[in-house]
């Protein structure tokens, strides 16, 4: 798109720099909350109260990542879980009419506060290089190279991405690690930086749990709690991810089971480093300018 077509004063901005207000209120308020001994579903239903509250929506389930996890671990419906002396990633997003801000940090409870501010730098420093005409792989070399300097890794299998309407991840993908050829940003482009930095090799892979799911097609099934579930979907969540305790219906879990076995949902496993390992993160959604960018989660 050339620049001269994009108007940043455009309703759509707008929508996406009030969902960035909201959301970088709610990821404060809601980070000052862990300790331990608390309720992981409480801190996850307190911000998604909270942002319903402060006339958002929530984007995905609040993601609560502990230790080696790394994305899309949230609680269960009868979650009794409370945090320990550990590192915790809260990675929250809001939406308004579809348009998206996502944001995360770290919160150490483990006493590692140098691998907690690596991702941080990381992205002080990402945000800086932004502007248009920015290769990607530029951003991702600063991101290792900040990383890096604190002894720690990038976790290079996880990136950061575009935000679309009604679309949580979609190009460009930001990486965290030094490539060769990325994709150029440009004026109006709509993404979220999220470097993590772990002591473990730097590689995620598939955990056996899934509380989050979004819809894959759309279909039809035979099972009335299923069509119950699939109606909230489509109505409510529409392509954006959901957990499985957001559901109203009566037998969530064995609805969504049908749902996914029809694939007309997939879910989303947790993301996790080698047992014994720690991840980090910091995300913040941005708006690239003429002039660079705008933060709208700051």
């Amino acid at each position: 798109m050339a620049e001269s077509e994009v108007d940043l004063e455009s309703e759509q901005y707008e929508k996406h720099r009030e969902a960035g207000r909201i959301l970088s209120q709610v990821r404060e308020e809601t980070a000052e909350r862990v300790d331990v001994g608390v309720s992981h579903l409480e801190i996850a239903e307190y911000a998604e109260d909270r942002i319903r509250e402060l006339g958002g929506t929530p984007a995905f389930p609040v993601n609560i990542s502990i230790d080696e996890e790394a994305a899309h671990a949230t609680p269960a419906i009868d979650d009794d879980a409370t945090f320990g002396e550990e590192m915790i990633n809260l990675d929250i997003g809001v939406h308004i009419d579809g348009w998206l801000a996502d944001t995360a940090i770290t919160v150490d409870l483990s006493g590692n506060p140098e691998l907690a501010e690596a991702p941080a730098e990381a992205l002080e420093a990402a945000i800086e290089v932004v502007e248009p005409g920015v290769d990607t792989g530029d951003i991702g070399a600063v991101i290792e190279e900040v990383i890096d300097g604190h002894g720690f890794n990038p976790v290079v299998n996880l990136t950061g991405h575009g935000l679309g309407h009604w679309e949580q991840h979609t190009s460009p993908n930001i990486p965290n690690r030094a490539v060769s050829q990325g994709a150029t940003l440009e004026v109006g482009d709509v993404v979220a930086i999220e470097p993590f930095a772990t002591d473990g090799g730097g590689k995620v892979t598939e955990g056996g749990t899934e509380e989050i799911f979004s819809l894959e097609r759309e279909g039809t099934v035979r099972n009335r709690q299923a069509r119950a579930a699939l109606k909230q979907i489509t109505d409510e969540f529409r392509t954006l991810p959901f957990a499985t305790r957001w559901l109203e219906t009566d037998r969530a879990e064995m609805a969504l089971r049908r749902l996914k076995r029809n694939d007309i949902v997939h879910g989303y496993p947790v993301l996790k480093e080698d047992e014994g390992c720690l991840v980090s993160q910091k995300e913040h959604t941005l708006i690239v300018t003429e002039g660079g960018c705008e933060v709208t989660t700051e």
